[in-house]
């Protein structure tokens, strides 16, 4: 049976690459409401989108997609998702899931496998989601988080680097390089516990938000998936890209 667990959406109108990206159209709808309806469509209870904006409010009020504003002082996406936490007033082991405000292609099966895992793991505070790489030039790309697992399937350590380093290229074809995936669940209580923690040295470095939990103690449970699902919105290229499949 599936897990009970809800969605939340950070959305952000000051991105720094690709200005109002969360409200930029596609096939006539902004592009927060196109992932709010993709997590409609899984086996979440519940669809909030978190956001600092009227305007974003404003959008999910048209199209019946509930929507909290909340405080524009947030550093991360989990600190504005602990505040909805707070906000709900949900029970310690509510089961969250954050979906990226720019993943208008996210497979809705995606979102309840990250939900399953946490379920699945009951000493973990956090899943995640990682894919093998299958380009070589992903390894050394600082775009391209990395992650390493115990043998039980928890992550050891993320970074923009090429980890694990294979020193010696004979043993290269014991590893394979697992890409991190920007999907998280989390229990309630972890979110509340979040929000009172400092910045970490290894999260400040590498600009790793996730760090902060493996720094602090915190497990994360990683489900490893075959393949990546479709690449969200970082450029005005991606969203030309997803406006073309949205249109098909």
């Amino acid at each position: 049976m599936s897990p009970e667990f809800l969605v939340v959406i950070p959305a952000r109108l000051g991105s720094t690459r690709l200005p109002r990206k969360p409200l930029a159209d596609i096939g006539g709808k902004p592009m927060v409401i196109r992932v709010a309806e993709r997590a409609q469509q899984s086996n979440a209870q519940s669809v909030v989108v978190a956001t600092d904006s009227p305007e974003i409010q404003a959008a999910c009020d048209e199209h019946r997609i509930e929507c909290l504003l909340t405080s524009p002082d947030h550093l991360t996406g989990t600190d504005r998702i602990a505040e909805v936490a707070q906000l709900l007033k949900l029970p310690a082991h509510t089961l969250v899931v954050n979906v990226q405000g720019d993943e208008p292609l996210i497979p809705p099966e995606l979102i309840n496998q990250v939900a399953q895992t946490l379920a699945d793991n009951a000493a973990c505070a956090i899943s995640t989601v990682a894919v093998p790489i299958v380009d070589a030039s992903e390894i050394t790309n600082p775009n391209v988080v990395k992650v390493v697992l115990n043998k039980v399937g928890e992550a050891l350590y993320f970074s923009r680097a090429s980890i694990p380093f294979v020193r010696d290229t004979s043993t290269s074809s014991n590893v394979t390089h697992l890409r991190h995936l920007g999907i998280y669940a989390y229990r309630a209580d972890f979110l509340q516990a979040y929000a009172r923690l400092e910045p970490a040295p290894p999260e400040q470095a590498e600009a790793l938000e996730q760090l902060r939990a493996l720094w602090n103690g915190y497990r994360i449970a990683v489900h490893t998936a075959h393949e990546a699902p479709p690449a969200g919105v970082d450029t005005a290229q991606d969203l030309e890209r997803v406006r073309r499949i949205f249109a098909s």
